[in-house]
Order: C-alpha cells, then structure tokens, then sequence
C-alpha cells in the first residue's frame, strides 16, 4: 500500500526537485550549445562519460554560484563518488560554461579542484582520484562575493600534495585552463591534455596582453605541443576529450587503489614470440632500432602504454604487464640524441621512478646509454643538475630495478640505469657493452699527449694500437667471470627472468 504523502512533506519535496533541476541544467540550454559546438562536454556529461553506468552519486548537488540579479545558478564544480571498470574513485569535474569553472572562492569550504571537499574525500577513503579541468582558476565575479581580497598565502593547499603520497591522482585538461586550475592539473600522478581543445597557462592572451603588451593565440600559448613537447607539464596528449578519458581509464586500471595495495594481476594475457627479439636488436653499436618494437615484444601483448611520449624521447616511459602482473617500463632509445639522458629524459626518469616507487610496481631498464648528453647547450642547461635526479630516484628506489642491458651503459648515465636495493639485479645480453667511457673518447682523452706527440700520419695507427689493448681489458666477459653483473642470458630468454622476478616481488610484503 503506497502511503500518502503530506502536504508539508510535499512542498519539501517540490523545492528540493526545483533546486535539482537547476543544479541539473547547469549553465542553461545557450551556454551549453555553445560548448557543444567547439566539441566540449559539461562536467556532468564528462562524468557520464568515464563512469560505470548509473555509478555517480553526487555530493553538493545544490551548491549554488553567484549572480547579479539573485537568481539560482548551478555550480562550477562537480564531484562525488563513481565506479570506474568497477572501482570506487572521486571524481571531480570543473564546470567551463558556469562563469568559466571558477574557483569556489565565495563558498564556506571550496567543493575542490584547489584542495577541499574531494580531495578530502579520497584521502579519507584511500580511494582514487580522478579531476577532468577545465577553468579559470580565480574569478573577480566570485572573488567580489567575499567582500575583500584574500592574502594568497593564506589560501591552504591540503591535502593535494599529500593525496600524491597516499592515492593515484589523475588530470585530464579538456578545455581552456588558467590559474590554480591549470597549476592543479601538474600536482597528479598522470596527466592527459586534448589537442582539439585544451590549452594551460599560468594566465591566458588578456592577462598576457596586459602584462607584456603581447596578443597571442591560447594554443600558441599553451597549446598541447607546448607542454607535451617542450614544457612536459602534462605527459600525454589526446585526440579529444572521449580520447583523455580513455587514457584516464587505462592508466587507471595498472595502478592499485592506494599505497598499502599492490596493482591488480590479470589472470588473462598472451606473450609474443620471443625469437622476435634477435631481429629487433643489432649486436652493432652503430645500428639503430626500434625501441618500441622490443618493448611491446618482451610485454604481454597490448599491455604497454607509453606515458610522457613527445617529452625527453631518449627515454621512453610506460607501463605494461608481464605475465598480468603490472610493470614500469624505462628504456634507452638511442634514435634520439643517441640515447643520452638529457634534461628532460633525467626529469621523466625521475617523476616515473617515483610513480612507480610509490605504487610498488617494479621496473625493468631497457638500457643502451651512452652517458649523460655532452656538449655546450647541455651543459648550459644543467644537464648533470638535472641528471643528478634521475640518479638519486632510482638509486633510492625501494622496489626491485631489473636492468636489462641491451647494449652500451657508460658513465654516470650508466649509473642511472640500476639500483643497489638488494631485490635489483643487473641482466646482461652477450650484445652488452660497458665502461667509464666508450674507448675511443676514453684513448683520446687519456693519451691526447701522446698522440699528438707522433707525427699526423702515426696517430691512427697509435690509437689502434692503445684501442686494441683496452678492449682487451674491458671485455664484458670478463667482468662476468668476475660476476660485475649478475646473470649474462640469451635475450630470448629475457621474459623469463622478468616474469619470475616480477611474481617473487608481489609476494613480498608490503613495507610501509
């Protein structure tokens, strides 16, 4: 028997469906045709879009956003709780067609986006974070609802540094993003930008225009080629936002709910043919290769993604399985600058090592370096500042680095490439080679004297003579013989290793 509801329950129940109308209708049917037409989303559809079915359950539905004549307006932000491929993750979204999706500066405590209720949220739980931006960070409209200026360094920041220790944080830039927002898209384990419409900036053309006298186009300012190439704030780029999304989900699904689990293994994967890899990889130093065909060989099949790919290219970064058990992929690619660390490859080492570190995903080394970039310009650049980090990340890992070496490792690039925790170890194909430096530059530096002290048409004679004798002497075998590495193996057996290295890790206990 239905029970009849009261007139006073009734009225009740009138204006909290009025209210969610509003919150509902967002900008109102104008605003959101316009960002339709340049192929954007509202948060709530962006939301719908990466969500399991019928999973969202909203949390401040009825904030409300300022107006100049007191009218209801939905709010900027919009966040709860959703299940991704069955998971439980926070979600928050910046809504672009309410006043820009603004900062909630006017509201008693911020719904998130520049810490507050989310971010909260997911560190209570321990559960992900996912935030899909697209803003203007601050908002003189909204600032102007709080009846005074804020001293910035008032403003708290808890707990968005503090969720990167504790949960994976993931952004995916959809739109025109300024400010805080833009700042908020860096502060998260992975970051996807869409090329057809996202664009970031510390402050956009007007505020450019007003500092520096400078118009500008937004892309041009800070468009995706501009941070995924040059700047690497944001790692990955997208085609568009049902593309971020999608790499949202992926990157998702290698990574565990939080720091005291371990990622997921799958129970379902194909290996390759493994005889692939002698036709992948020459012995010749002086051949190059396609480092993502050995990547994608050694791996289970489609399990590899590669994260940060226009950004530092000597060093290609991802994460893939082996065997279903979840691995962080670092490897020389030596197409580019020789496969040198430079600056930017050391930085991308070092922010990838600490994702990995933090996640306990172990990470297998694909190396053929030849050092640290030489030269002027990388010198100019602090390339051993820089370096420096790559080199202490790894070095301070506390889960297991298995280098597997390919071919050249020299110098302190070389020293880069493994770790002395006592689960890594070093895995050596016959095709390695290794040293302080490569012999030849080792001779001309060493012997520079004497050989300018034989006459012009001695001197390749001598340093072939001086080449040949250390050859000799820094022959890899004999390094084995002395175990300065642990295991010389055929490549094809190279898989192997890892996966029963990768397994004995996931049964370790976790330290916390």
């Amino acid at each position: 028997m239905t029970q009849k509801i009261s007139v006073e329950w009734e009225a009740l129940l009138s204006e909290l469906e009025r209210r969610r109308g509003i919150a509902l209708a967002s900008s109102g049917p104008e605003r959101i045709a316009r960002e339709h037409k340049y192929g954007r989303s509202t948060a709530r559809e962006r939301i719908a879009k990466i969500a399991d079915h019928g999973s969202f359950l909203e949390i401040g539905t009825f904030v409300t956003t300022p107006t100049d004549d007191g009218s209801l307006l939905a709010s900027t932000f919009v966040c709860g709780l959703c299940e991704i491929d069955g998971r439980s993750v926070a979600i928050g979204a910046e809504d672009y067609s309410v006043e820009g999706g603004g900062t909630g500066v006017h509201l008693a405590r911020y719904k998130g986006g520049w810490g507050g209720f989310i971010e909260e949220f997911a560190i209570g739980y321990k559960i992900p974070l996912v935030m899909l931006i697209n803003g203007v960070g601050g908002s003189v409209i909204l600032q102007d609802q709080i009846g005074y200026p804020e001293l910035q360094s008032a403003n708290p920041t808890y707990p968005m540094f503090d969720l990167l220790e504790q949960v994976p944080v993931l952004a995916a830039v959809l739109g025109p993003t300024a400010g805080s927002s833009a700042a908020r898209a860096h502060i998260s384990h992975f970051s996807v930008m869409t090329s057809d419409n996202g664009c970031l900036f510390a402050g956009g053309p007007p505020v450019v225009k007003q500092a520096l006298g400078l118009e500008i186009d937004k892309f041009a300012l800070g468009g995706v080629s501009i941070h995924t190439r040059a700047s690497g704030l944001i790692d990955n780029q997208a085609d568009n936002e049902d593309d971020a999304l999608q790499q949202i989900k992926k990157v998702l699904g290698y990574l565990p709910d939080n720091v005291c689990r371990r990622p997921a293994v799958r129970a379902d994967w194909t290996a390759n043919d493994q005889e692939e890899l002698l036709g992948i990889v020459s012995p010749s130093l002086r051949r190059a290769y396609d480092v993502h065909a050995l990547i994608r060989c050694l791996v289970d099949q489609e399990s590899f993604f590669e994260i940060a790919p226009d950004y530092g290219k000597s060093l290609r970064t991802g994460l893939a399985r082996i065997e279903g058990h979840t691995v962080g992929i670092l490897a020389s690619d030596a197409r580019f600058v020789a496969g040198s660390l430079d600056v930017p490859s050391s930085l991308k080492q070092a922010k990838f090592v600490e994702l990995c570190d933090r996640f306990h995903i172990p990470i297998a080394y694909l190396v053929d370096v030849p050092g640290f970039l030489v030269g002027p310009k990388a010198e100019e650049a602090g390339v051993l500042k820089f370096g420096a980090y790559a080199l202490r990340a790894i070095q301070q890992a506390k889960i297991p680095v298995i280098t597997v070496q390919v071919r050249r490792s020299y110098g302190l690039g070389g020293v880069a490439t493994g770790s002395r925790n006592p689960m890594s170890l070093r895995l050596v194909w016959p095709s390695a080679a290794w040293g302080d430096m490569p012999i030849e530059g080792g001779v001309e530096a060493a012997f520079r004297a004497q050989l300018d002290a034989v006459p012009p048409e001695q001197r390749a004679e001598l340093k072939a003579e001086l080449t040949k004798r250390f050859e000799a002497q820094t022959s890899i075998w004999r390094a084995i013989e002395n175990f300065g590495a642990e295991e010389m193996i055929d490549p094809r057996d190279t898989r192997k290793y890892l996966a029963r290295l990768l397994k004995l890790s996931y049964r370790k206990p976790l330290e916390m």
